[in-house]
């Protein structure tokens, strides 16, 4: 007996090694729900896809895996306003013109019911303040995003306990640490590309699109006054202080340009 299933072993072994050394094995699948470091995205490159969830933007995905969502766009054959949905496979790496063409006629509908129901559609349940909502959306209506961002202001008042580090595994933004219910203002005038708590690590998170190369990140709040789709002004509260995935109450405070990390005290000013 003991013979029989040693050499059964010997005889599965090389079937499974093969398998997983076959240059047709499908790609890793990145999962936001169980984060990575943006070390393993890198290190997975083009070989690493996501599949959507409800909730999902391109704009969330894009930033957690620490890539510019034009360039995750064009690989996907995504077009504004980068419309994504549940069961859709996204690519995180480069693609070939062949895939690129195919994913353009395919936007990745797994079935004619799913493609009735968009992750990020225009209008979303408001967060927060219903009025302010409103508002914000009817007087900004025909606003058109800018072209470069002029002016950036400190997006909450506090104590820096946490600073940019370009290291490996370092923080990406700024810790800002005040009471709960400390008002979080907008950095910089935007639209609003992402509210929500589906970034493990970010707890109550805000993603604001200034210009086509920068966004930035607020995250861990305890209430958020805005929702996806709403234009800000550079100064506008839209959002509480709060410690949500945290271990103390704090804004973590991150600014991409063109998907990369950069330090937010590079544009803020001095204090």
């Amino acid at each position: 007996m003991l013979r029989r299933e040693r050499k059964l072993v010997l005889m599965i072994t090389p079937l499974v090694l093969a398998s997983c050394s076959s240059p047709n094995a499908p790609a890793p699948v990145v999962e936001l729900s169980n984060p990575k470091s943006f070390k393993q995205f890198r290190q997975q490159g083009g070989h690493a896809t996501y599949t959507v969830k409800k909730g999902d933007t391109l704009f969330s995905i894009a930033w957690y895996a620490g890539k510019d969502y034009q360039e995750v766009a064009r690989i996907n054959g995504i077009k504004a306003p980068y419309r994504i949905y549940p069961g859709q496979q996204i690519q995180l790496g480069s693609a070939s013109k062949k895939n690129t063409k195919s994913s353009s006629k395919d936007t990745g509908q797994t079935s004619k019911t799913k493609a009735n129901q968009p992750v990020d559609p225009p209008t979303k349940q408001a967060y927060g303040n219903s009025k302010l909502v409103k508002k914000t959306t009817s007087e900004n209506a025909s606003v058109v995003m800018p072209a470069d961002v002029d002016t950036w202001i400190w997006p909450a008042k506090g104590k820096i306990v946490g600073r940019f580090s370009l290291a490996e595994e370092g923080n990406k933004g700024i810790d800002i640490a005040n009471a709960r219910g400390t008002p979080i203002l907008a950095s910089a005038a935007g639209k609003v590309v992402y509210t929500g708590s589906a970034l493990r690590g970010f707890g109550q998170l805000v993603i604001i699109k200034h210009s086509d190369d920068y966004l930035s990140a607020y995250a861990h709040n305890d209430k958020i006054l805005v929702k996806e789709q709403d234009w800000v002004k550079g100064g506008q509260q839209i959002a509480l202080m709060g410690d949500s995935d945290a271990k103390q109450v704090m804004l973590h405070f991150e600014v991409r340009y063109q998907g990369k990390s950069v330090d937010p005290q590079r544009f803020l000013p001095k204090i």
